[in-house]
């Protein structure tokens, strides 16, 4: 009796071994049945594209500080001519000048057990800002704007922005890229099940990104790079094909 037992449990091992690679066989039938019944295939296909940006949006700034405020003005406007100056001997004559900015400073002292707040001064900032297609040019005028301090002027740049102008046009032509990428992604797919493909019968745009080149981030919003001079930008299309 004791020899029986492994040839016993051999045999209910084999019969539910069998027993599994039917219902496994009826399971894969009732599927590929059902792909072959099917009358349309939904794929996605993207479209991706290098770009330069042609326009540069610069942004300087500079400030001075005086104890009036007609002293800081005659100072704010002693700058601005220097920095207009600097402009032009750049080349540059598009500039627009900003609104002046005036900002309190204040001083508190305490005495005798009191807090006294009282007025210390005045501090003026104004900006310059620059939109050109002259991208290389203008993105060197970071380094140039040393001259201006070596002058006295107190003077920052805000990082530059680079825009890439035809991204509507691209847009276009992106999509369309995107398409026929779907339709050959729906045409491998159809063959693998025996199909063909008849025709588009719905597309979906999906988020168009413009990102840094080689930059891996992106977002359910899309998104629009204003950081780098090098662009990739991406199209996505979801494209619904009925099949023959």
């Amino acid at each position: 009796m004791e020899r029986q037992r492994p040839y016993l449990f051999g045999v209910l091992a084999g019969l539910f071994l069998a027993a599994g690679l039917v219902i496994a066989a009826i399971l894969l039938g009732r599927t590929w049945l059902k792909i072959s019944d099917g009358q349309s295939v939904s794929v996605t296909g993207s479209a991706r594209k290098a770009v330069l940006s042609d326009m540069i949006v610069w942004k300087g700034n500079f400030a001075v500080e005086a104890i009036t405020l007609l002293a800081a003005q005659k100072q704010l406007k002693d700058d601005l001519v220097k920095v207009e100056a600097f402009l032009r001997d750049k080349g540059v004559t598009n500039y627009i000048v900003g609104t002046i900015a005036i900002q309190e400073r204040r001083s508190t002292q305490h005495r005798d057990g009191e807090t006294i707040d009282r007025l210390a001064g005045y501090r003026l900032a104004q900006t310059v800002e620059i939109r050109s297609p002259e991208v290389d040019r203008i993105a060197r005028l970071d380094r140039e704007t040393v001259a201006l301090v070596e002058q006295g002027v107190v003077f920052a740049t805000e990082a530059p922005k680079f825009i890439y102008t035809k991204a509507g046009e691209a847009k276009v032509e992106m999509l369309a890229e995107a398409t026929n990428d779907a339709r050959a992604r729906a045409d491998q797919i159809a063959l693998q099940g025996g199909r063909a493909v008849r025709q588009l019968s719905a597309a979906r745009m999906g988020v168009f990104q413009i990102t840094p080149v080689h930059a891996i981030q992106a977002s359910w919003d899309g998104m629009n790079d204003t950081s780098s001079l090098e662009k990739t930008i991406t199209a996505v299309v979801t494209a619904t094909f009925s099949l023959k």
